[in-house]
């Protein structure tokens, strides 16, 4: 173990994950980029809303798609040749986009660039995985952190700013020169670092991943648009959550599976990955309802909505690295305490929102909010992930990226449904004791502003649970042997 960890230490890549954790970036930066110039792509090509919102969906259906194959392309091809390929499709899908003459070339553009992007987060956190011994992973995983946490979050603000000042297709030019510097980059140093085998390909458990996860995706990412009682909502979802019983029950009894489910078997990864799906339920909540209420309910800008988060998450890239630290030093369990604790107050007084609250004293609590959520999200998966052997490192990364893509939506989709319905209730309750000095308009503002604080409220007891769960986390100061897979 000794000698693993020495030489770890002094063949560390640092050029070369630099130079991933760059592309990273930029790709998940491009997931929230295109979401407030939807509006103005949407008037030049004059297609409607229902279209339009696919640059979007579409792009998250195929990191939902490709993410959980990315295990088998991981252990199949070298870092080098997988990094290199997604940092081509992606750097040609955005040449693409920045010209495109019709939708559907954009639309096909944005596919390339999803189809690059799915497969840059777990490559990345695989080769951190091999490149650094248990003891300092926490303070690799905290600079990751200014990648997960820090990129959604500027892609609205920075898309607002764009959009308000300049045409929609300037989001795709300031990007291309960057992906081209690290595609240049990537084909002249990039170094193979983690080990291949030539196992095969099954293209059924493809096909149901890609029926199951997809599947789910669209449907719980549709319902809160179109409602429950939509066909193409229930049908998605009950199709996609067959396909994923039959996948799972096919990998358990595979010698070789894509994706390995078996490692939910090791328990520091199984609470890690819990704590994560509620960690994702409740980062949505706040970047779907709070933009909701800034701006249908208190009549701000997308520019002030997205500015609004903006603070908040460049605390969370500031805290990250530092979080880190304090992983290594004193493990997840405290940090993880103190930070759902923090979130648990922040979420239940997003619960109490009025009409006066000002926008200060928003951008004040949802940074304090953000503080406590950069306490746990990076120590709790690094923890989780340091439990498996070597050989599951591909599956743990691909496993948490996927649950967070999942659970993300299906977060979402519940959230506005809540909302949705307490908000209806509370409209007719309204209705019916409202008095002719009142506004339909202020009555209706009022009903929302009940089912958004009821949402939030819904939101904190499920962060409560993560906090219960939290209790139970263990320090990890070595991998687990290699006999339960």
């Amino acid at each position: 173990m000794n000698i693993e960890k020495e030489h770890a230490s002094q063949n560390t890549p640092y050029g070369i994950i630099i130079i991933m954790f760059i592309g990273a970036f930029i790709a998940i930066l491009n997931e929230t980029l295109l979401n407030v110039a939807l509006p103005s792509i949407m008037n030049e090509f004059e297609v409607k809303p229902t279209a339009v919102q696919w640059l979007t969906t579409g792009y998250m259906l195929v990191n939902g798609i490709l993410i959980p194959a990315s295990a088998f392309l991981i252990q199949r091809f070298t870092n080098r040749a997988l990094f290199i390929t997604a940092m081509s499709l992606f750097t040609v899908g955005t040449i693409i986009a920045s010209f495109s003459p019709t939708f559907n070339i954009l639309l096909l553009a944005r596919m390339l660039q999803a189809a690059g992007s799915a497969v840059m987060m777990p490559l990345l956190m695989n080769i951190m995985l091999v490149s650094f011994p248990i003891e300092k992973r926490g303070t690799v995983m905290g600079v990751f952190g200014l990648v997960f946490f820090v990129a959604p979050a500027v892609g609205p603000p920075l898309s607002g700013f764009i959009v308000e000042h300049y045409s929609w297709r300037a989001l795709f030019y300031i990007v291309i020169p960057f992906a081209l510097f690290i595609l240049v980059y990537a084909i002249f140093k990039l170094k193979n670092l983690t080990p291949n085998r030539p196992i095969k390909l099954d293209v059924l458990s493809i096909i149901l991943s890609s029926i199951g996860f997809g599947g789910l995706l669209y449907g719980f990412s549709m319902a809160g648009d179109k409602g429950w009682e939509s066909f193409s909502v229930y049908s998605t979802i009950i199709i996609g959550t067959i396909s994923l019983i039959v996948m799972i029950i096919r990998q358990l009894r595979m010698d070789e599976p894509m994706l390995e489910f078996r490692v939910f078997k090791y328990p520091m990864f199984a609470l890690a990955s819990a704590i994560s799906i509620i960690l994702s339920i409740a980062l949505f909540s706040i970047m779907i309802l709070m933009p909701i209420y800034i701006q249908n309910i208190r009549g701000f800008s997308p520019l002030d909505a997205g500015l609004l988060m903006l603070p908040g998450a460049v605390i969370m890239g500031i805290m990250s690295p530092i979080t880190g630290r304090l992983f290594d030093k004193y493990g997840p369990k405290i940090l993880a305490i103190v930070g759902l604790t923090i979130t648990v107050i922040t979420t239940y007084l997003f619960s109490r929102l009025d009409m006066e609250v000002s926008y200060r004293s928003l951008v004040i609590l949802f940074s304090i909010r953000s503080f406590g959520m950069s306490m746990v999200m990076m120590p709790i998966m690094t923890n989780g992930l340091n439990q498996l052997p070597e050989k599951a490192y591909p599956h743990g990364t691909a496993l948490n990226n996927t649950l967070q893509q999942v659970s993300g939506a299906i977060g979402s989709a519940l959230l506005i449904t809540i909302m949705n319905s307490q908000t209806e209730s509370k409209a007719k309750e309204l209705m019916r004791g409202a008095t002719a000095e009142i506004s339909q308009s202020d009555l209706l503002n009022q009903a929302l502003l009940h089912g958004i604080n009821f949402s939030f409220f819904v939101s904190t007891l499920i962060v409560i649970v993560a906090l219960i769960i939290t209790f139970f986390i263990k320090r990890v100061t070595e991998p687990a042997k290699d006999i339960t897979l």
